[in-house]
């Protein structure tokens, strides 16, 4: 596995799947298994028992973990589904970069 270069609260294209084309904000990310959790997208019904922190039980849709491979960040400036770049300021700080655009996505 190699570094993941997406992190929670980017924007994210799906580009395989059933909901390829879809765009939506990650929730989660689990770095160790390269998955991430996106607002939206792949959608599972789960069956839930009353409790006391949930006391209506029912079926409830909740999003699953998909593959980070799977996935494309959309870069804020330009608005394409790009992938994503290192790089490092004059002062030293590292930067995630557009590699549509080379516009600086943001701060490391």
């Amino acid at each position: 596995m190699g570094k993941m270069r997406l992190k929670k609260g980017d924007r994210v294209r799906v580009i395989s799947g059933k909901d390829k084309g879809k765009e939506g904000k990650i929730l989660r990310s689990i770095p160790d298994r390269d998955l991430l959790v996106i607002e939206g997208i792949n959608m599972a019904t789960k069956h839930v028992k009353p409790s006391q922190k949930n006391p209506k039980s029912g079926i409830v849709k909740q999003e699953g973990p998909i593959y980070a491979s799977k996935v494309m960040l959309v870069c804020p400036s330009c608005g394409a589904a790009t992938r994503v770049g290192r790089g490092y300021l004059d002062s030293g700080k590292k930067v995630r970069l557009c590699k549509a655009c080379g516009e600086i996505v943001d701060q490391v």
